[in-house]
């Protein structure tokens, strides 16, 4: 995962092009990208048949942990179907290699009243490692002396008690404390942020990646993956830490969770201090904060689920949240009566993808939040492509962000009933360095600009892009507006319903990247062909060489998110009796490998 800082206030780092670079080579520099291919679980979900415990309805959370605590590795909890009604939370507790399965979603109904402490936030079913690990307190603590060009596999660090090969490091550094006009990582209220600082991180250190150690020679680590960031320096005291223990391999499949009447756990499935875990056909009711959380967690997966509704249709009402988090993979997931269905805190090198989203529902009526969002400082190289959602937001409430890409999503830019932030892009100030590539943009009829840019935007409600206004709806707020989000943004081969065509403009290409030598895209900048379990509907689904979709211009299918949701019965208050086998063709365990020469199938 190599590429090369391009910013004169950085360093400048040359080196070779990976092999994953073909994906977009031509398009995006790849100082701007990272590897994607291998987001999630590597080799991809486990198929477990060997089941260590079956329970009946009736039995407790205590039996429920019991039978998780005493299973061997590699085998299935099995809860036979029927209602599972819980005045207490599930809790993994440090316990790893074993899958929770009941018989489906529309079968195995877990209820709950009560949850596990899960550390502190509390969840009603707890994905966690045996030793604390946390912004306040880390376990183990190292400053990091030498090795911050990015793609650097080497680092060298003053510490190394504890740490073993497999271990999980998170790398952090100091945030910015002033800015150069480059890569800006700030959470500073008041000057790149409209409130205090999230908390995603250990203080004043909103920048991180988690690494995998895979061996140690005196105090120099080998790590996986490479260094994302180009802004590594030595001048931000960077710095690493890590727990003693990892849980992994933990999995959380085929039943009902609803969180109706457990308002004590801040989240639905939360999963700490964890890697390679993952969330496959469950559907989840009426989460507090959300619905799965993704907390100090690498390489996890949520995939084929569904999600339904909020406790609190206000602030931190998340469908999905990544918070502390690299190389996740949300994918092939519906999100329906959520505010923020996927929303991103401090995460890198995330994929979300071919998920959909509608009735993104908040207290203010008429005020729409983007189903793709960004909330928190330190976010970065992370990708969105293939969804379905009314919109993509960057906002300035927790600080900045810096090279994020959007490929092929179709955003609408309006939810029915709403006349507020009703557009289909938008990057508040100090967000740079973005990538919008092949996107289908805008509601023909509605949206009548194409951007809303400082100091003299009009009419943002009803704009395509709205960029680098520090207040809401093109305004500016208490902050400085910032004209680098514009001058930084790539923009190519996106529809838009404004200028209805596809947008090839030159202009459009940020100094440091060269114009595309054509119009070719590939299929997906993560995925190698069609994936097995998206049945038969064209592929790709959405982009400017897309003829014939159900969108205005022809240039969007419905993805088998939104045809699951389509097609699925509900009941009479609109909830899906929701089971991905009814859905989507099977075979959705694993991710191909980047081909040699990838085309557009």
């Amino acid at each position: 995962m190599r590429r090369r800082a391009w910013l004169v206030a950085l360093f400048i780092v040359v080196a070779p092009i990976p092999a994953h670079a073909q994906l977009w080579s031509g398009i995006i520099d790849h100082s701007r990208a990272i590897d994607w291919s291998s987001a999630g679980i590597v080799g991809g979900i486990p198929s477990r048949t060997t089941i260590c415990a079956t329970l009946n309805p009736g039995a407790t959370a205590a039996q429920i942990n019991s039978a998780i605590a005493a299973c061997p590795p590699g085998q299935v909890v099995f809860l036979n179907a029927g209602i599972y009604n819980l005045s207490a939370g599930v809790d993994f507790a440090g316990k790893s290699n074993v899958t929770l399965r009941g018989a489906g979603p529309d079968r195995t109904f877990l209820v709950f009243t009560g949850s596990a402490t899960c550390w502190g936030n509390g969840g009603d079913i707890c994905v966690r490692n045996s030793d604390l690990n946390w912004v306040q307190g880390p376990a183990h603590t190292a400053n990091w002396t030498a090795g911050y060009a990015a793609g650097s596999t080497q680092i060298t660090l003053d510490n190394t008690t504890n740490l073993a090969v497999g271990s999980i490091l998170i790398l952090d550094q100091l945030d910015d404390t002033s800015d150069t006009g480059g890569v800006y990582v700030c959470a500073t209220q008041g000057v790149c942020g409209t409130d205090i600082p999230g908390g995603a991180g250990r203080p004043n250190r909103e920048q991180q990646q988690f690494v995998r150690v895979t061996a140690i020679s005196g105090s120099t680590i080998t790590i996986s993956p490479g260094l994302y960031m180009p802004n590594w320096r030595s001048s931000q005291s960077p710095g690493a830490w890590w727990a003693s223990t990892i849980v992994t391999m933990d999995g959380i499949e085929n039943m009902s969770v609803d969180h109706t009447g457990s308002g004590s756990g801040k989240s639905g499935i939360y999963l700490i201090n964890a890697y390679q875990c993952w969330v496959k056909n469950v559907r989840s009711l009426n989460a507090n904060r959300n619905h799965v959380w993704l907390y100090q967690t690498a390489r996890s997966v949520v995939r084929d689920s569904y999600f339904y509704g909020t406790q609190n249709a206000f602030s931190q009402s998340y469908g999905v949240e990544s918070y502390m988090s690299s190389d996740n993979l949300i994918e092939n997931n519906i999100f329906q009566h959520v505010t923020t269905p996927v929303q991103m805190n401090n995460s890198s090198g995330t994929v979300a993808s071919y998920n959909f989203s509608t009735d993104d529902f908040y207290q203010v009526l008429t005020w729409q939040i983007g189903g793709q969002s960004y909330h928190e400082a330190g976010t970065a190289m992370n990708l969105h492509e293939g969804n379905d959602a009314n919109g993509f937001l960057a906002d300035t409430v927790h600080g900045t962000h810096n090279l994020i890409t959007t490929f092929r999503n179709r955003f609408t830019g309006l939810e029915p009933g709403k006349t507020q932030q009703t557009s289909a892009v938008i990057l508040n100030t100090h967000t740079r360095y973005f990538n919008f590539v092949g996107n289908v943009l805008g509601t023909q009829g509605y949206h009548n600009t194409y951007q809303s840019v400082p100091p003299s935007g009009t009419n943002a409600n009803k704009s395509i892009y709205v960029l680098g206004w520090s207040g809401n709806e093109g305004t500016t707020g208490s902050l400085a507006n910032d004209p680098l989000t514009t001058s930084t943004l790539l923009r190519w081969g996106n529809y838009d319903v404004v200028n209805g065509a596809v947008q090839w403009n030159p202009g459009e290409i940020p100094s440091g990247n060269a114009v595309p030598a054509n119009h070719n895209l590939p299929a997906s900048f993560y995925l190698a062909a069609k994936p097995a379990w998206w049945g038969t509907m064209p592929w790709p689904p959405i982009g400017p060489d897309v003829t014939g979709g159900q969108d205005v211009a022809g240039h969007a299918y419905k993805i088998p998110a939104r045809l699951c949701y389509e097609n699925t019965p509900r009941d009479a208050n609109g909830i899906l009796s929701f089971n991905a086998i009814n859905c989507y063709t099977q075979g959705s365990a694993s991710v191909p490998s980047p081909p040699v020469n990838p085309q557009v199938q």
